[in-house]
């Protein structure tokens, strides 16, 4: 990666924790993977590298978290599930997975709000990247 890229890599701001609404981020960045992704003829025959960029809004549990990994989300199982979807099977357009992924980050009641950027890395040799990112709220936290 360039020096140039992690200056243009990094998913907008996200508003900071907060302290008043009990909201902590938990994050992934810069997920590099090889998916089966894009609406070309030459896309779908192969694998191409996209990378990934999550910030969750959490609500924090009201009581003491005791130290225990299941009182959290845990950014592991967010980044098992999040390669999951991105490796199990074709899909034409990079707006299509990061619907999946922010929907499978809010299928969790704690998550109030997923912001989700999916880029194509390779697909214009001019362009460090291409893509989308996306912001969905929970409509049940």
């Amino acid at each position: 990666m360039s020096p140039r890229s992690k200056l243009y890599t990094s998913p907008p701001v996200a508003p900071m924790a907060d302290a008043e609404n009990r909201l902590r981020h938990v994050f992934v960045r810069d997920l590099v993977l090889h998916a089966r992704i894009g609406v070309y003829d030459h896309e779908k025959v192969g694998h191409q590298r996209i990378r990934l960029n999550l910030d969750l809004s959490v609500r924090e549990s009201a009581g003491d978290l005791g130290d225990r990994l299941e009182n959290v989300v845990c950014y592991e199982t967010v980044l098992n599930r999040v390669r999951a979807l991105a490796l199990e099977g074709h899909v034409n357009l990079v707006e299509t997975l990061a619907e999946r992924i922010a929907d499978a980050c809010l299928e969790d009641s704690r998550v109030r709000r997923a912001q989700v950027r999916v880029e194509k890395l390779d697909v214009f040799p001019d362009a460090e990247s291409v893509g989308v990112t996306i912001e969905r709220l929970n409509p049940f936290g």
